[in-house]
């Protein structure tokens, strides 16, 4: 079989691949804390005729090799944890965090989730969670009596009640940032979970040591650009083609072959 064959299969496949990760990028361009996703891809194994720097006669090394390549596959995906625009909505409840760390939310099964979506609100209970349903961790619960919500950059979170001028306090909001953001698991719902590859979670104040501040009635919006996605988009559907014409290439010299030694 005609090795371009083997190749321009891979090379579809890789493209195949690129067009659903920019699908998934669009489909969540108006998603509040989205991260894009990016691809990243690389050669196969090569076949090695004659190595680079051989021995060609008894004075002379051949200055290059033989190398054939057999392709490309995906090495990994990786989320692209840079901001998103900062859109104002007037909601007391609305969160936005500028800069690095994740807010902490106690999932389902009772692990730690981290999310940039900062759209929280109060449950039956008094409890801050997020749009899911999810509280926060650590927890906070606000009086049944409070008129109103202040929270500030440092994740102070203070409220009104009746009869006093004074605003009181009833927790602090805080952060978790990682080594390697990009080795979190993406687990949908706005969500992350915590791996051996992004290592432990450091937890700290908005504004401290290096954590991002908060913007109340505010919100992070995805970071995708549409327009590079659709020039990516476009990129990624000529590719293809061109890897469809390899392909009959491929197949009309097989054929060719394949007559003349009739």
């Amino acid at each position: 079989m005609n090795p371009a064959l083997w190749i321009s299969k891979t090379g579809i496949q890789a493209q195949d691949a690129r067009l659903g990760a920019i699908a998934n990028n669009l489909a969540n361009a108006n998603t509040v804390g989205f991260k894009r996703d990016r691809l990243v891809f690389e050669d196969l194994f090569y076949q090695i005729e004659r190595q680079p720097g051989a021995q060609v006669d008894a004075n002379n090394l051949a200055p290059s090799g033989v190398q054939f390549g057999n392709g490309t596959r995906l090495a990994g995906t990786q989320k692209v944890f840079t901001g998103g625009a900062i859109s104002t909505t007037g909601q007391a409840m609305d969160v936005a965090i500028i800069g690095q760390g994740f807010l902490q939310v106690q999932m389902a099964d009772g692990n730690t989730g981290y999310t940039r979506a900062g759209q929280l609100q109060v449950n039956a209970e008094g409890q801050l969670v997020t749009a899911q349903g999810l509280p926060l961790v650590p927890a906070m619960t606000l009086p049944a009596n409070a008129t109103s919500v202040t929270i500030s950059e440092s994740g102070q979170v203070s409220v009104g009640v009746p009869g006093s001028t004074q605003l009181q306090a009833v927790g602090q909001l805080t952060l978790a940032s990682f080594v390697n953001p990009t080795g979190l698991l993406a687990l949908g719902g706005n969500l992350f979970q915590e791996t051996d590859a992004s290592g432990a979670p450091v937890e700290g104040n908005p504004g401290a040591d290096g954590m991002g501040k908060l913007k109340q009635g505010a919100l992070e919006g995805s970071n995708v650009q549409v327009v590079e996605e659709m020039v990516e988009m476009i990129a990624a559907q000529r590719t293809y083609e061109m890897n469809t014409k390899v392909l009959s290439a491929a197949d009309n010299m097989m054929q060719n072959l394949a007559q003349s030694a009739r």
